[in-house]
């Protein structure tokens, strides 16, 4: 494997804003569980292992959440044996990082997205399929559309 190969992997894998995010959803959850310091090393050396470096922010994290927050990465975005495909995963991110916005998230996201074989035309609609949503999410919020109409009208139940 080359060495710009590795790198690329490297870098790939190096999640930073989507390990903060997945992490930050399930802290509350996760710091209720009582931590054990060989939990910790263990995740640890395998975020050394799976990402060739332990990034800085990762240390940062409450110990007792990290074990559980980086085997949830690892088995759904870092996984390439799940229902959706790398790309898939990485514009779905981006469409949502756009969204909330965070700018960790946008510039990784899009790495991968183009790591993943994302063209800028399917990265540029991934961002306007959100805005998109945004919009009419807000009009229909906004003007208080009734639900229930809503789902008849559009053919639903």
């Amino acid at each position: 494997m080359s060495v710009f190969r590795i790198a690329s992997a490297v870098h790939s894998r190096l999640r930073s804003a989507s390990l903060v995010a997945a992490a930050c959803v399930f802290a509350g959850v996760l710091a209720s569980v009582p931590a054990h310091a060989d939990d910790y090393d263990a995740t640890l050396k395998d975020i050394q292992s799976t990402m060739g470096g332990v990034p800085g922010f990762v240390k940062q994290f409450p110990k007792a959440g990290l074990p559980g927050a980086w085997a949830e990465v690892k088995a759904i975005e870092l996984s390439d044996k799940t229902a959706l495909p790398p790309k898939v995963k990485s514009l779905i991110s981006l469409a949502v990082a756009a969204q909330i916005p965070c700018t960790y998230c946008i510039w990784s996201d899009t790495q991968d997205a183009k790591r993943a074989g994302a063209t800028d035309e399917e990265i540029q609609e991934a961002v306007a399929m959100a805005a998109l949503t945004r919009h009419w999410s807000t009009m229909f919020n906004g003007m208080q559309v009734d639900f229930e109409t809503f789902k008849k009208e559009m053919g639903g139940q």
